[in-house]
């Protein structure tokens, strides 16, 4: 499989977050102009979630967002009022990420063959930094809603070592040789 050019990744991350975050919160959400992240971001705070993607690509979706935006997103999923960061809302960025990456994925899929998705991991706090082993470039799409930014990140690369995936659904696109 050839690699998915940014604009098609671009406008597969911004069609999944715009569908999950008007089915699921009743948000509009507007998005700003991708672009590439070549080195790891400086030090913030907030809440960030990662999932990671497995398959002929590996990598890594990413949502980020403040915590009060994370707050606001999860008083809108669980119709009750939430100004803290609790479990509550750790538990909603990991789904709002699982659904907007795992629509990721889905699209991804019919330019990168079949994918795996892995469970998300989510991080609250202040002064910290996330970083991906080795030199991958992340694609980045920010968005606004209600004056409140939110940025998705995937990170991408050819898996080096191809393992087949065994899926109901998806015939076996590639085989291992010795």
């Amino acid at each position: 499989m050839e690699a998915i050019d940014r604009d098609t990744l671009a406008r597969v991350i911004q069609t999944a977050t715009q569908e999950v975050f008007s089915t699921m919160l009743g948000m509009e959400i507007s998005c700003g102009e991708p672009f590439v992240e070549r080195v790891p971001p400086a030090p913030s705070e907030g809440v960030v979630s990662l999932v990671g993607l497995a398959g002929q690509w590996v990598g890594t979706g990413c949502l980020c967002c403040s915590a009060a935006f994370a707050c606001r997103i999860c008083s809108r999923m669980l119709m009750v009022e939430t100004d803290s960061v609790g479990e509550d809302v750790l538990d909603v960025i990991a789904e709002m990420t699982n659904m907007i990456i795992g629509n990721v994925k889905t699209g991804l899929e019919e330019h990168l063959g079949p994918m795996g998705l892995s469970i998300p991991t989510v991080v609250f706090g202040k002064n910290f930094t996330t970083k991906s082993v080795g030199d991958a470039e992340w694609s980045v799409c920010p968005f606004v809603s209600e004056e409140e930014r939110l940025e998705v990140k995937i990170c991408l690369a050819p898996c080096r070592k191809p393992h087949p995936m065994v899926r109901p659904g998806f015939l076996h696109t590639y085989s291992l040789q010795a």
